[in-house]
């Protein structure tokens, strides 16, 4: 059963958006996308939102996500949502790994 956390990171004058640049180009992103299981490790910004990024952050299962809570690297993002003083809210969502319901399929296109 994969978890997704979607993480809302709200700043004033594009600092969120700036967080997510720097966890970019500093390579601590790409970083925890390399951790065993990780799934996911996506920033967007909401259109009718400019000082919000949310972040898609999938694991394999609560151990692969309690191991990346334990990294050297939460420090790392806890230094710079300080640094651009970021407010967070988080949802949870736990996959069942059915997949995509064949009557739900109609409605999408690949």
């Amino acid at each position: 059963m994969a978890i997704t956390m979607n993480l809302y990171y709200t700043g004033a004058d594009g600092a969120a958006r700036k967080f997510a640049e720097e966890m970019e180009a500093t390579g601590t992103a790409d970083a925890i996308r390399a951790r065993e299981g990780n799934l996911c490790y996506r920033y967007f910004q909401p259109l009718d939102d400019p000082e919000t990024v949310l972040l898609i952050d999938a694991w394999r299962d609560q151990a692969a996500l309690d191991e990346h809570h334990a990294s050297s690297m939460m420090a790392k993002i806890a230094e710079l949502r300080d640094k651009y003083d970021l407010h967070m809210r988080a949802e949870r969502y736990l996959s069942d790994d059915a997949g995509v319901p064949a009557h739900d399929q109609a409605f999408l296109r690949e």
